[in-house]
């Protein structure tokens, strides 16, 4: 969330909205900026289309202002006939771009078709010039409001969610939420679903979601870890065996696909299962019938399979290490759970929900603070071990500060070494900084320690770690006010 704010209602207090002025006319965009700037809004001017598109690919924004009419490029010169409603595809990139963002056109052509074409792109409102300043201030304070109301509307829906169902998952981030969408919309059938992500992304819960929202939800949750046995033991776990089937078998044990029958059989890292032992799965899931090692007889099941992996399953199937048709036959419905890295929204959300849990464990320890330098270095961290590290990170920085007596606030120094290293940056939107410009980066760091002071440049430089002076420039330097 890119909006600061410093006290319990919504409507009587001071926060700093990062905004986005896209204006050809370098005085215009000055008087806006310098009258955003008063009531404490972080502003970054840019003067076309392309350099809009820019800003709103790398950076963050909560409202987006723009002129309707406007060059496409930088040196061009828009008109009527060639860039006319270039505002408009402002409005169009920045609802793909940034959905959570409150959008205002303005313009000196004030015409019904015009303002109809805005709001079917998504616009708040429509603002005609010459401009009256105290209006406009108000136009953006209260967009810049509605997109706070909207995030602090109801913690079930931006941050842990707490309806049933879904206990556990952290769906605050544009990503999250599509997946929570075809959660609710898969879980009620009967189809097969694979879940891929890196380890410790959280596979186990939204298939844990899958089971809770559907109708097996009274039924019995399984987990199974594939990887994690021989191809023997393996079998045994999936199927079963009889008495004296193998040394040491001295009654009968029904397999998971029994144990879990009426209910969800979780598979996890099927991608790591032998071949052989995916000839018999496929066979199972094909007949619903299980034959328990050392036995003839058939046990019918009936099991709703939700599987997951870490692998490339199309990769491993070129490669001859995993059979197609089993793999058509496990992704009935494919959920794809993207790295921390590339939902890093999530990412405060998150730790907020880990220290509270990592509190809870230590009798008589209060809920600390977190300050705003560590959870910014959090969130810059690229996180290769995913939510199941993150949470590790913050019980131990709980536990450390915990052990310091006098109930200190969670700060850098309680980061351990190997997350707290000095080289990392705030990433753009989309996990690698690969190929981003190093303007690009220097601009988003200086955007988000201003918010993070409300505005004061003493303390974002010192942050930062260079002068003010230098901080000034650079502010001139890349239209920032």
């Amino acid at each position: 969330m890119s909006i600061s704010s410093t006290s319990n209602s919504a409507r009587n207090r001071d926060f700093a909205a990062q905004v986005l002025i896209v204006e050809d006319e370098p005085d215009h965009a000055d008087v806006m900026a310098d009258a955003l700037r008063k009531p404490g809004h972080v502003c970054t001017v840019v003067t076309s289309v392309d350099k809009a598109i820019d800003e709103l690919k790398h950076g963050t924004f909560d409202v987006i202002i723009t002129d309707l009419r406007m060059p496409e490029s930088a040196g061009s010169h828009g008109t009527a006939s060639d860039g006319g409603d270039a505002g408009l595809r402002v409005l169009e990139h920045a609802r793909k771009l940034q959905p959570r963002a409150e959008t205002i056109l303005v313009t000196a052509h004030g015409d019904v078709p015009t303002a109809r074409a805005a709001f079917k792109l998504g616009a708040y409102d429509f603002i005609q010039k010459p401009l009256d300043l105290a209006v406009f201030r108000d136009l953006v304070n209260r967009a810049a409001e509605t997109v706070l109301l909207r995030h602090e509307a109801g913690p079930a829906a931006d941050d842990l969610v707490q309806h049933e169902g879904f206990e556990g998952i952290i769906a605050g981030s544009e990503p999250m939420r599509k997946i929570l969408q075809t959660v609710r919309a898969v879980a009620p059938s009967t189809l097969a679903v694979l879940i891929t992500g890196e380890s410790g992304t959280g596979k186990e819960l939204i298939a844990q979601a899958v089971h809770r929202n559907s109708a097996r939800a009274k039924g019995r949750f399984v987990a199974l870890n594939c990887a994690a046995e021989t191809e023997t033991l393996l079998e045994d776990q999936l199927f079963g065996h009889v008495r004296g089937a193998f040394t040491g078998a001295e009654r009968d044990r029904e397999g998971v696909f029994e144990y879990a029958t009426g209910g969800t059989l979780f598979l996890d890292e099927i991608g790591d299962m032998p071949l052989k032992m995916q000839a018999k799965l496929l066979r199972v899931l094909e007949t619903g019938q299980v034959v328990r090692l050392g036995s003839n007889d058939t046990r019918q099941t009936d099991v709703r399979l939700v599987s997951a992996t870490n692998k490339d399953l199309p990769t491993l199937i070129r490669e001859g290490q995993f059979r197609e048709d089993l793999y058509f036959r496990i992704k009935g419905s494919l959920v794809h759970v993207p790295p921390l890295r590339e939902r890093r929204e999530d990412i405060p959300r998150i730790v907020r929900h880990a220290i509270q849990r990592a509190a809870a464990a230590l009798p008589g320890t209060p809920i600390p603070d977190i300050t705003d330098a560590a959870m910014m270095r959090l969130t810059a961290y690229a996180w290769p071990g995913n939510v199941r590290q993150l949470l590790n990170v913050v019980q131990t920085m709980v536990v450390t500060a915990a052990s310091e007596g006098n109930h200190p606030a969670l700060d850098v120094r309680h980061i351990p070494d190997d997350v707290r290293a000095e080289d990392e940056a705030p990433d753009t939107a989309g996990g690698t900084l690969a190929g981003t410009s190093l303007e690009q980066i220097e601009k988003r760091a200086i955007r988000e320690t201003l918010r993070l002071t409300a505005g004061n440049r003493e303390q974002a430089a010192a942050l930062l770690g260079i002068g003010e002076r230098t901080l000034y420039r650079k502010l001139k330097e890349y239209g920032l006010r």
